[in-house]
């Protein structure tokens, strides 16, 4: 499945590690690192360099445009954390853009199990968080686009006389200093901000291997509030010449809906007249007269890939392919826009030759929303070598591309890696250059001799512009980018292994092969870093067994051990700090999963409120609610990283990253909408967005008491404030709800005491803890209450290798302490601090599922759902819904 924008990425010379980003632009701009692989260990004797050989080969991204059907080495699993920040936009006259620049936070998550014999199954997870300005059209510097007001600050721009063009239509600007008019041929980036954004993948591949053949196939599905889209492929290799050549054919189809919000604050600067004229434009009225209008499209992506690789000799892998696809439908970007000026050197000059300068026009400027062809064909040839260097152990990886379209883009990319093992490490640095011409319908901006075209009502008539396509995206402009980086990797005993790689990218038209690209001020430069997680789920099955010198000797007494040793992991998914490692040097690695959703009425203490008692107390008693949430999710996942030094103490580290969407609804009563209540709901869309990192867990436990069928232990725990506490609405002035901050911003302490039993088939347990900071308030002014937890269960042993659960769960929070520094002004009661907190009480359902021997012993799985019993809210709460937790995890 490679999408038209994937493959933007891919001709800029980038290996997006996300399958199908957004449509939007700014996210065109970003490319995860590339996935890296631990080179095999160093081999000896005769064929070393040819296994060398084939680890490396086995590590080129470029080998494979589409998936290739390719044996997996072993079953494994990754878990990885990148992230992206691009440096500020280079803008004109000592303007600073009042905006944060582009950053992303990316997980993933991804498998490869054996299912039988020669069948494999694959999976993988990714969640990006988008925030930051990108631009959103680029004119001339004069026009005042990004003066004198902060850059972004109005998304688009309108002609007010600072600009003037001659009979030879060369630009004027009025030069401050001199009063009067000069040559100006500046041109600037409008840069402006959109809404945090979350996109969710996941998607599978089921293959099956013959001796010299193999086949898979594969789908999925990537969503997220403006561009969903759903793929799948289907891939083939065959090996031939005692398998030195090896042919493959891949297959993918994209189907994309577009759903993107025309932004009200922006919207009386575009002319949206050629997509509402088909039927694209989607106006929408509530029942207080706010109104919304979406662009929707359609897209549909058709792909092939061929590839021969050939194994030269014991050293050298060279492998060609070609690569063709055809997209139609909805191309374009609905959040770019392009300036249109027409100069009318046919009526009287704003400026004649009485100033001693040439006649002078004022132009009209107006602005559209991009427009590009509906169909797009690209052709790329390629071609990649892998050279094994014996002296040095090492191997070079070269490559070059070719990319052409029906843009009339032509692009080259040349790629070089250096793999070099030194001892257990394995060290990559790695160069990379693009470089590409313009579309054949990009223009900075569009500029036309003549009266701009308008229709019977006097407003411009887009229909008279003589373009069928046209766009000012700089990314289809004449360019070139360097980049380069590095990746080290090594492993961490049998089962483990630990990559991180860093990259630093340069954009500049004048690293295009030849010169005569964009400006400067068109350029921009990003780093990236990305760390993983490998483990090798083979090597990692063979050190969890532990069944004595004769697995079938003393049955009962084995499998008593096994469930002390393993007591506590029976317990329900959603209690942390459940249970410790059995005894020193044993590791497991696992990651948590939570989904919140609250949906519905709202309510007070117990009772349920109406929207006028909201309006005229649930914001404090000066201020009128306008807003109140009518659905939030939260989604959670969290790593857990555990170790045991000793048999009486288990070490956790629990990264987290999180995902939290909330729709909001306009109050009946409320008073009418004003421009702060506007700019403070995303510019009247009612849906607001955060995601990323949150707070980081440190935990060590320690054994207590310990005996057959009985297990009690102590967790002190900490949080680390890595989570933030600054997210924005629409990247703007205006705190996020209290809620949608990604962490706590304060030093936590977190301790429990637990307890595990178990007799026969039955299991039970309880657990004490609390969760409070260690500081007044954060640097946003606030700090969340402390939260206390009490919770028991109990469970039966459906099978030997399958349990549920019956628990009970209580919580007490208490309100925030502080708030938002002023001018803060709360829209809704999610805006207030009295209105978080309560006291809770949740019935949970639960299955663990745990793998005793076999390839998979030591993997344990577990879900649960925990239903709201009773409920105590302070303030003014929408109701709780339910929450979801699922886990695995590998002990080794």
């Amino acid at each position: 499945m490679i999408k038209t924008l994937v493959r933007a990425l891919r001709q800029a010379g980038l290996r997006p590690r996300v399958a199908e980003p957004c449509l939007r632009l700014r996210r065109l701009a970003v490319a995860a690192a590339p996935p890296v692989s631990l080179p095999a260990p160093p081999a000896t004797g005769e064929r070393a360099g040819l296994r060398a050989l084939t680890a490396a080969a086995l590590a080129l991204p470029g080998l494979a445009q589409a998936p290739a059907a390719t044996a997996a080495p072993g079953d494994a699993a990754s878990f990885e954390y990148g992230y992206y920040k691009q440096t500020p936009w280079k803008l004109l006259g000592g303007l600073k853009s009042q905006y944060s620049p582009l950053q992303v936070d990316n997980i993933e998550a991804n498998g490869m199990i054996t299912l039988e014999d020669r069948w494999k199954f694959g999976f993988n997870y990714a969640q990006d968080t988008w925030s930051g300005a990108t631009p959103v059209a680029s004119a001339p510097y004069a026009l005042g686009g990004n003066n004198p007001t902060p850059a972004g600050a109005s998304p688009l721009i309108r002609g007010n006389g600072s600009i003037l063009y001659d009979r030879n239509l060369s630009p004027y600007a009025l030069d401050e200093e001199t009063a009067t008019y000069v040559p100006d041929n500046r041109l600037v980036q409008t840069v402006a901000s959109a809404s945090v954004e979350v996109r969710n993948q996941g998607d599978f591949r089921l293959g099956y291997e013959w001796d010299e053949a193999a086949v898979n196939v594969g789908g999925g599905v990537s969503q997220e509030p403006d561009y969903n889209s759903a793929f799948g492929s289907l891939n083939g290799r065959m090996d031939f010449n005692q398998k030195l050549t090896s042919a493959n054919l891949g297959l993918s189809y994209t189907n994309s809906d577009i759903y993107a919000l025309i932004n009200p604050l922006y919207a009386p600067y575009v002319n949206k007249s050629y997509y509402a004229s088909r039927g694209q434009i989607q106006t929408e009225t509530d029942a207080n007269g706010g109104v919304t209008q979406h662009l929707t499209g359609n897209r549909q992506d058709w792909a092939t890939h061929l590839s021969v690789a050939q194994v030269m000799n014991k050293d050298l892998l060279l492998e060609s392919g070609i690569g063709f696809t055809r997209s139609t439908g909805f191309l374009a970007n609905p959040y770019k826009a392009v300036d249109m000026l027409y100069v009318d050197t046919n009526s009287a000059p704003f400026i004649g030759p009485d100033f001693g300068l040439p006649d002078l026009w004022a132009p009209v400027v107006e602005g559209v929303i991009e427009r590009r062809p509906e169909e797009r064909n690209q052709g790329i040839w390629d071609i990649r070598l892998v050279q094994y260097v014996d002296a040095l152990d090492a191997s070079l990886h070269g490559g070059y591309r070719f990319f052409i379209d029906s843009w009339g883009i032509s692009a080259h990319t040349f790629d070089v890696d250096w793999v070099q093992p030194i001892g257990e490490w394995s060290v990559t640095p790695r160069f990379r250059y693009y470089s590409q011409n313009a579309a054949s319908f990009y223009e900075p901006y569009f500029l036309f001799s003549g009266a701009a075209p308008t229709a019977p009502s006097g407003q411009f008539n887009l229909a008279g512009v003589p373009l069928d396509a046209y766009s000012s995206d700089y990314r289809l402009s004449a360019y070139g980018a360097l980049s380069t980086g590095v990746t080290v990797a090594r492993p961490l005993g049998k089962a483990l292994a630990f990559e991180a790689g860093f990259e630093f990218y340069t954009h500049s038209g004048d690293l295009r092969l030849g010169g005569a690209g964009l400006g400067s001020w068109s350029n921009f430069d990003y780093y990236q870093f990305n760390a993983a997680l490998k483990v090798d789920l083979s090597a990692a099955s063979t050190a969890s067994l532990d069944l004595g010198d004769d697995p079938h000797a003393h049955h009962h007494h084995h499998h008593e051990d096994h469930r002390q040793q393993h007591l506590g992991m029976d317990a329900p998914s959603g209690i942390l700090f459940n249970h410790m490692l059995a005894k020193a040097g044993d590791t497991m690695v696992g990651v948590r999963y939570s989904y919140m959703l609250q949906q519905g009425g709202m309510y007070q203490g117990t009772r349920p409120v109406g929207d006028l008692e909201i309006v005229n107390r649930g914001c404090g008693p000066f201020i009128k609610c306008t807003y109140k949430p009518r659905e939030m999710d939260m989604s959670m996942a969290m790593l857990d990283l555990m170790y045991a030094p000793t048999d009486w103490l288990t070490l956790m580290l629990m990264p987290q990253f999180m995902s939290m969407d909330m729709h909001l609804t306009r109050l009946d009563g409320a008073p009418p909408p004003s421009p702060e209540d506007i700019h403070a709901s995303h510019g009247g869309n009612p849906f607001h967005s955060t995601g990323g990192v949150g707070d980081i867990v440190m935990a060590g436990m320690v054994k207590l008491h310990e005996e057959p069928g009985h297990k009690v232990h102590l967790t002190l725990g900490f949080t680390a404030p890595t989570g933030s506490v600054n997210e924005r609405v629409n990247g703007n002035s205006e705190f996020e709800h209290y809620g949608m901050q990604l962490g706590s911003g304060t030093w936590s302490i977190w301790p429990s005491l637990s307890y595990n039993g178990y007799e026969g088939d039955f299991n039970w347990g309880t657990q004490l803890s609390t969760l409070a900071p260690l500081e007044s308030y954060n640097d946003s002014g606030f700090a969340f209450g402390t939260l206390f937890q009490t919770t028991a269960w109990g469970g039966y042993q459906i099978k030997d290798w399958l349990s549920g659960s019956l628990r009970a769960l209580y919580t007490f929070q208490d309100a925030i302490d502080g708030q938002y520094p002023k001018p803060f002004v709360p829209t809704g009661p999610m805006d207030t601090p009295q209105s978080y907190g309560g006291q809770y009480l949740d019935i949970g359902f639960g299955l663990n599922a745990m793998v005793m021997s076999g390839d998979f012993a030591g993997n344990h799985f577990g879900i649960e759902w925990l239903q709201p019993a009773y409920n105590d809210y302070n303030g003014y709460q929408m109701e709780r819904t339910g929450t979801l937790w699922a886990s695995w995890g590998l002990s080794f």
